[in-house]
């Protein structure tokens, strides 16, 4: 259990700073988080409208809206502007709470994998590295590719570097660490519960 452990724990510090690396220090995601000098003037409005805290979609329609209402929309704004706005009344920086919390994600996430990769009798190096970047894909394809067919934004290529960068080198970490000194993971695994092997 402990070689799991730390295997997560470094699994999950390689993808939080591969992520500080993709959204801060590289910055990749920049297409989708772009400035524009009328930010001033657009929050202002958006305050005075006295929306309340959400997502909103535009043009869209109010639910009590007629199917006849939602085919007119469709031909009304095809070729026109639209917008997704996420709306916040009050902007809070915790950033030690946020990163500790994103940290913590990380490590849980890389614990759900090793208890993947221990069910596997015995996998081999490229196993676990293949088997990484298998799940960075699904994580990609899941969220990011499909909110991307609907939404179009704009960072969707940097959303798959992030799937196979840290998926990738996590992997080469995992594929290492869980199979140094023993012949795979399932050699591991009977070292760490011998209680469980002697019965």
């Amino acid at each position: 259990m402990k070689k799991t452990i730390i295997g997560a724990l470094v699994g999950g510090l390689i993808i939080f700073i591969w992520q500080f690396l993709s959204f801060a220090l590289i910055n990749f995601h920049k297409p989708a988080q772009n400035y524009t000098e009328k930010q001033d003037a657009i929050l202002s409005y958006l305050n005075s409208q006295q929306l309340a805290e959400g997502g909103y979609i535009m043009p869209n329609l109010p639910e009590s809206a007629t199917m006849d209402d939602h085919e007119q929309l469709m031909k009304t704004a095809t070729g026109k502007p639209w917008a997704i706005v996420q709306y916040h009344a009050s902007q809070e920086n915790d950033m030690v709470m946020n990163m500790i919390r994103g940290f913590l994600v990380n490590v849980v996430i890389v614990l759900l994998f090793c208890w993947l990769l221990r069910r596997m009798i015995a996998p081999a190096f490229s196993t676990i590295v293949t088997s990484a970047l298998v799940v960075g894909l699904i994580v990609f394809l899941n969220a990011p590719y499909t909110g991307f067919i609907w939404y179009k934004n704009f960072d969707i290529w940097a959303s798959l570097a992030d799937a196979v960068f840290s998926w990738g080198l996590t992997g080469i970490w995992l594929a290492w660490w869980l199979t140094r000194g023993s012949t795979g993971v399932n050699s591991v695994r009977a070292r760490e519960r011998p209680a469980e092997m002697a019965n």
